[in-house]
């Protein structure tokens, strides 16, 4: 089992202000619906087109479904920013320059996560890594936004994260 998905790693809980409450193993935040964070990297070519996962039929939310470039959730201790480069570091093997667009409150689209968001551009190819991703595909933002309308292909958080961006 990849960490990433490990049921009894260990999540910070938060309130409806995004302040941190307590602790609790991942697999108890999520069939409890308890608030937490994550993190969400849009990453873009040098032509504005969108590189985009989907996700490993391994993952226990979504599987098999597209999803932005990079995510995850913040370990504990760690901010949204140092989450951002941690996640984009492990399921793509990128070091990039990162924006912070804004924060997705936690809600139904986002399974209770509040969502950093954060953009970046290069020209290098992602190498993504097989346990947390099923394929790569390079989308143009059109393709990009009828993709994250369609609840069946896409993780509904996409449609959320690309709004807080601007995209849609």
């Amino acid at each position: 089992m990849s960490p990433a998905q490990d049921p009894n790693e260990l999540l910070p809980v938060v309130d409806d202000q995004d302040r941190q409450v307590g602790l609790a193993p991942r697999a108890q935040v999520h069939s409890q619906g308890l608030l937490h964070r994550a993190v969400h990297v849009l990453v873009f070519d040098p032509q504005g087109n969108l590189w985009l996962q989907r996700r490993s039929q391994a993952k226990d939310t979504y599987p098999g479904m597209w999803t932005s470039s990079a995510s995850g959730h913040l370990d504990p201790g760690e901010d949204y920013f140092a989450a951002a480069q941690r996640e984009l570091r492990e399921e793509l093997g990128l070091s990039l320059e990162l924006a912070y667009v804004g924060k997705v409150p936690a809600g139904p689209a986002t399974q209770g996560e509040f969502s950093g968001v954060f953009r970046a551009r290069t020209d290098q190819q992602p190498a993504p890594d097989p346990e947390e991703i099923a394929e790569m595909g390079l989308f143009s933002l059109a393709e990009a936004r009828a993709m994250a309308a369609d609840h069946s292909r896409c993780a509904p958080s996409l449609e959320a994260v690309m709004r807080c961006a601007g995209l849609v």
